[in-house]
């Protein structure tokens, strides 16, 4: 079902999803010509303007792939040198753990509901529904609560102006929610009980309603504090996420198999609850780490 999914959001995105970057050409700027006879009588000034006409951007046009633009190699040298900013690294370490703990627990979770007391079988998918619910409790949460707490903040202030760091703290509630998920998730399925898949689906849910502070608050947070890079954040934050979640799933189906639920999902708890603290420290001095590498800002 997620190879089909996946083909069927390859062809919709290739043919109704045209390409959103658009360089303008740069014109030459106008030039002046300056005439001074000896007799300094006659004073003679040009200026020529360029008129440029672009052609209609058409359906066909939108479909073009493997457009180059220079400087491809400096466009990668930036991405990595967005790795010197802390911000990034916390966000990182947001998305990363969450993002590995929810795909491991998906992947998991039909095979505890497959087998005894469960036997759940064609229907052990349904164990993923927590996931939609706390995805959607999630989003309404941080909808909710971030613009309103960024405007409360900014009324407070004597210039009505707010940091970026008191958004940190709407993140803790859902990473700590997400942390005890992920236990309750693990000892729940080292322990099956009759009314065991109830503990599976809340531990799905609490994680999914924690991963959705990472891209609400973490990548607003990192568009406050790098106004001139996001865009190169947000391809190292996306990289460091996808190398860390893959190599926390790559292994954790043989992890569960030999030494049950509640060892692996015990310590993705430890680690997630780890970085949770350390987004404390950010929310006192992030703005001290953010001057500190102003330097390497372009």
């Amino acid at each position: 079902m997620n190879v089909i999914l996946a083909a069927v959001t390859l062809v919709l995105c290739f043919f109704f999803q045209s390409e959103t970057l658009y360089e303008r050409p740069n014109l030459s700027p106008p030039s002046t010509l300056e005439e001074n006879e000896k007799s300094s009588i006659q004073h003679i000034e040009s200026t020529a303007t360029e008129t440029v006409e672009y052609p209609p951007f058409t359906y066909l046009r939108s479909l073009k792939i493997g457009i180059y633009r220079p400087g491809l190699a400096q466009n990668f040298l930036n991405v990595i040198l967005t790795l010197r900013l802390p911000g990034v690294w916390l966000v990182s370490f947001w998305y990363a753990g969450l993002v590995g703990a929810m795909v491991a627990m998906t992947s998991s979770g039909p095979s505890f509901v497959a087998q005894a007391p469960y036997f759940w079988g064609r229907n052990a998918g349904l164990v993923n529904l927590g996931g939609l619910v706390g995805s959607a409790l999630g989003g309404l949460y941080t909808y909710l609560i971030v613009d309103w707490l960024t405007k409360r903040r900014a009324k407070k202030d004597k210039d009505g102006i707010t940091e970026p760091e008191p958004r940190l703290v709407i993140a803790l509630p859902g990473l700590a929610i997400a942390t005890i998920g992920t236990l309750i998730f693990g000892f729940v399925g080292e322990n099956p009980s009759s009314k065991g898949w109830l503990g599976l689906e809340f531990g799905v849910g609490m994680v999914a309603f924690g991963l959705m502070q990472a891209p609400s608050v973490g990548f607003n947070y990192i568009i406050e504090s790098y106004p001139s890079v996001p865009g190169d954040c947000f391809v190292a934050i996306t990289t460091v996420r996808a190398t860390i979640a893959f190599a926390w799933t790559f292994f954790v189906g043989s992890w569960v198999e030999d030494r049950g639920a509640a060892e692996p999902y015990g310590i993705f708890g430890m680690v997630q609850g780890l970085i949770a603290l350390i987004t404390v420290p950010y929310i006192f001095y992030g703005k001290r780490f953010r001057i500190a590498t102003a330097k390497w800002v372009r």
